[in-house]
């Protein structure tokens, strides 16, 4: 792990719906044991109000959020990276963790199909926040 911490990104082409999801749910969940990003390899000019209202209900406000284009730096940066969708557009480091989590695409989607979708992405998130805590080295003994 690159700090004291780990490090993940998540990456979409659009940076506008699955990204911004896990993003939020992972940093809800892992409070401050977990440095997070998002990006995208093809940024939308927002995020997609179906994806607000949907964390919303769950009390996640992404209101402020912008989509952001991917770089090698936060690549670099990151430990693990969770690519949703993005092909090719990711570069490919060595001695970087890669997932790759096959996920529709909540654009254009209503709301029960967003739901269904960010509740795919918490269960996923759950099992790498787990995996994370499980990898994380035991404090000094006292």
């Amino acid at each position: 792990m690159t700090g004291s911490k780990p490090s993940v990104l998540f990456v979409c082409v659009h940076n506008a719906g699955r990204s911004q999801m896990a993003s939020a749910l992972l940093s809800q969940l892992a409070a401050d044991r977990v440095e997070v990003r998002s990006a995208g390899s093809e940024p939308a000019d927002r995020l997609n109000p179906v994806v607000l209202e949907a964390m919303a209900e769950r009390g996640i406000d992404l209101s402020k959020e912008q989509p952001e284009l991917l770089d090698a730096q936060a690549v670099e940066e990151a430990d693990v990276v969770i690519t949703m969708g993005c092909g090719d557009a990711c570069p490919i480091l060595p001695g970087k963790r890669y997932q790759d989590w096959e996920l529709a695409d909540p654009a254009g989607e209503g709301l029960e199909t967003v739901r269904g979708i960010r509740d795919q992405i918490e269960g996923r998130v759950r099992g790498l926040l787990a995996e994370l805590d499980a990898a994380r080295p035991a404090g000094p003994a006292a």
